[in-house]
């Protein structure tokens, strides 16, 4: 009888060697974690319908070196409904800009900011207050044109 409990206990001992080592090489191996490491939550990044809104006031900058694309653009945006003199066009302070912007001010005015940036053909959007209106109480919008709109800038677009 001492002899099947001798056997007894080695069958039990060679299954739990034999379950340790397969738990141990898959731990090892990193097929299993003891202590999983959370992984962060992806928030999404809310996105904002563009809306054309013609009651803000635009101010088109042209900050490139080719002479006419803020009439140019101008002509774009009363096309598309916004009174004449609701949009300005002049030249920037330099002719270096990377690329064409469409700046807002406030939160509110950011799915007008993209309506405009759909308008002109697309454009980045950016909320800033370095372009304030000249009357607080009409908002604004300004379009500042880049390096991109430009003849030596403009990427080819692919043919249909």
């Amino acid at each position: 009888m001492r002899a099947w409990v001798v056997l007894l206990w080695a069958a039990v001992a060679t299954i739990v060697l034999v379950v340790l080592g397969i738990f141990g090489t898959l731990l090892a191996s990193g097929r299993i974690e003891l202590f999983p490491t959370p992984q962060p939550t992806v928030t999404p990044v809310p996105t904002v319908e563009p809306v054309v809104d013609t009651s803000y006031e635009v101010v088109i900058l042209n900050a490139t070196p080719q002479d006419g694309l803020a009439t140019q653009m101008k002509d774009v945006v009363v096309a598309a409904g916004w009174p004449i003199d609701n949009v300005l066009a002049s030249e920037a302070g330099s002719d270096d800009f990377p690329e064409t912007t469409v700046y807002y001010l406030a939160p509110e005015d950011q799915a007008a900011a993209a309506g405009l940036a759909g308008v002109i053909g697309g454009a980045l959007v950016v909320q800033s207050d370095t372009y304030q209106p000249a009357d607080p109480a009409v908002p604004q919008l300004t379009v500042v044109i880049g390096l991109d709109r430009t003849a030596a800038g403009a990427t080819p677009t692919p043919a249909p």
